[in-house]
């Protein structure tokens, strides 16, 4: 009956004497070495001895005073050195993988987040974690939304805040609708009535978030008919810019709003939440966590955007008549 094959010399080597010869060579003492690693002088002088055994050459001279390499020890310190670091490297290698150094954060967002708000964030998280990546998809619906985080195709969205308990939230600002006004209608006054309305011509879009304009028009006494139902919101400012008509959009959805385009508030207050969503029973990537902080840290004060844009997209409160 044959007998167990021998071993391999990969089979006897072990890390642990890998780093006992590293650390020998570079201290000059067993005791100083052991001290490095944090384990016994006697586990140095085994690991030393079990390496030693397993190559079937002396590493190391042991001297009174100091140890040091023999001249084929000091060629296996040099390649013990190569494979430590390859470990090394593996190692961080799977750190990238499932943590947050280089990892993977999916968005689900609104064209108006995704070009206004995300890449400003997006810069400050890479400030300080240069390597996580970032993908986004655009959706025009609320429920493509919802439908991606339940498909796994996105860690968070960035839209309309989802709501129902199957959700965690994070506001980032109340959005207020607004009407853009056509160049050479300067009879118009940056405060509309009701009855502005009635007369112009009006555009909007057929996305979700306005169709509470909609049903503000069509609830008014008399009701007021909507001209122009748009699904893209460049095409429905475009079209005020043209002298077609008055747009009625959320703020940022307008954006960019030409320069010979006024803003003019509407004769009653609306607002929409936008914010970031994620599934409340999933467990987060430590990079999604990371790109988290970066809102909290961006917007914590009120949960609000900069300053800067804060201001332009805020509209004072009119009741509804």
């Amino acid at each position: 009956m044959a007998g167990k094959p021998a071993k391999k010399l990969s089979e006897k080597v072990k890390f642990s004497q890998l780093r006992a010869l590293v650390a020998v060579a570079k201290t000059g003492t067993f005791s100083e070495a052991a001290f490095c690693l944090g384990v016994s002088q006697s586990t140095i002088s085994h690991s030393i001895a079990a390496l030693e055994d397993a190559l079937g050459v002396v590493l190391i001279h042991r001297g009174r005073q100091r140890a040091s390499l023999t001249p084929v020890g000091n060629s296996i310190f040099a390649q013990a050195q190569q494979a430590l670091a390859l470990i090394e490297e593996m190692g961080k290698s799977a750190t990238q993988a499932r943590g947050i150094e280089g990892g993977l954060v999916r968005i689900a967002a609104f064209r108006s987040l995704a070009s206004e708000i995300l890449p400003g964030a997006i810069a400050h998280l890479h400030e300080h974690h240069p390597t996580i990546q970032v993908t986004i998809t655009e959706f025009e619906s609320t429920q493509e939304v919802e439908d991606a985080l339940h498909d796994v195709q996105a860690d968070l969205s960035m839209a309309s805040l989802l709501k129902g308990n199957d959700f965690e939230t994070f506001l980032i600002l109340d959005d207020p609708f607004v009407a853009l006004l056509p160049p050479q209608r300067e009879d118009l006054q940056l405060q509309l009535t009701w009855a502005d309305l009635r007369k112009h011509p009006l555009i909007t879009s057929s996305s979700d978030c306005c169709k509470i304009i909609s049903r503000y028009l069509h609830n008014a006494q008399p009701s007021i008919a909507v001209d122009y139902l748009l699904a893209n919101d460049s095409t429905a400012v475009s079209m005020t810019r043209q002298g077609l008509g008055i747009t009625l959009l959320p703020k940022l959805a307008a954006q960019p709003i030409p320069p010979e385009v006024r803003t003019a508030q509407l004769p009653f207050n609306i607002t929409r939440p936008l914010g970031i969503s994620w599934l409340s029973d999933t467990l987060l990537t430590p990079a999604t966590y990371a790109f988290l902080e970066t809102f909290q840290h961006l917007y914590r004060d009120a949960h609000k955007v900069p300053v800067s844009l804060f201001k332009s997209l805020q509209a004072p409160a009119y009741e509804s008549k």
